[in-house]
């Protein structure tokens, strides 16, 4: 038997505050959200470029908040939807929405450099709005690449700067300082303090810089259906890149 609209509005307040704002039979988790109806409005404006048909396929979604993205995926008929978080209070968010909403997912607590325990790969992984959170995101990326996708990686990133790509030199001399201080070279801002009023926003990256990022980890940028989203897939790693040290030799 279902709750009533007033048992999930307690529920809803008792699991609260919610960063993702969802339907759950008729109440919205966070009706007054700054960002609007979010995550919904940042989906629909990509929600496309992922097939409606996602039947036999597998997916990992990472930092996942209140579940609103593994729920979609789900929604489109994933086999299997792994979502994680580090923090236990989005993960009880999570279980009773996907619960009330009446979709199987498996809710692990664990951070992104924990994929590895996960044992396995996925045909979609996605890693939306974690990265500038992160003390070590190119690790992160590293460990996805290495540990966690066979397919395709949906990455979104907070942006600020210069909106062009770049294109890298192969080499540059030590005495060229010049470079640097072109707007459209790669650039990741270290944040000491705070940034919108978070102290978890660690880096806010321009374009340049993200696209260098998922490059030089190991992934082919397949598009960008959204100004933060891009679709990736696994590619050949650098030389000199990767999570682990190569092994000494001799």
């Amino acid at each position: 038997m279902q709750p009533s609209r007033e048992e999930v509005r307690r529920r809803i307040a008792e699991l609260g505050p919610w960063f993702h704002n969802m339907n759950i039979a008729g109440v919205q988790t966070a009706p007054d959200h700054y960002l609007g109806d979010y995550p919904n409005v940042k989906w629909r404006r990509f929600c496309t470029a992922i097939p409606d048909d996602l039947r036999g396929c597998t997916v990992l979604d990472i930092g996942c908040n209140a579940g609103f993205y593994a729920i979609e995926m789900k929604r489109r008929g994933a086999d299997l939807v792994v979502a994680i978080d580090h923090d236990e209070a989005y993960l009880a968010q999570a279980r009773f929405a996907a619960s009330m909403l009446e979709v199987d997912i498996l809710f692990r607590q664990l951070s992104v450099y924990d994929v590895d325990v996960l044992a396995r790969k996925f045909d979609i992984v996605l890693f939306m709005g974690v990265f500038y959170h992160l003390r070590h995101p190119l690790l992160a990326l590293d460990l996805i690449r290495e540990h966690a996708v066979s397919g395709l990686l949906v990455f979104q990133s907070m942006q600020r700067g210069s909106e062009a790509s770049f294109e890298a030199a192969e080499d540059y001399p030590f005495s060229d300082q010049e470079v640097f201080d072109t707007p459209e070279f790669p650039k990741l801002h270290f944040m000491e303090h705070r940034y919108a009023e978070d102290p978890t926003n660690w880096w806010v990256p321009n374009r340049a810089c993200v696209e260098a990022l998922l490059r030089s980890s190991g992934f082919r940028v397949l598009g960008r259906p959204e100004p933060e989203v891009y679709l990736c897939e696994p590619a050949e790693i650098p030389f000199g890149a990767g999570a682990v040290y190569p092994e000494m030799r001799g």
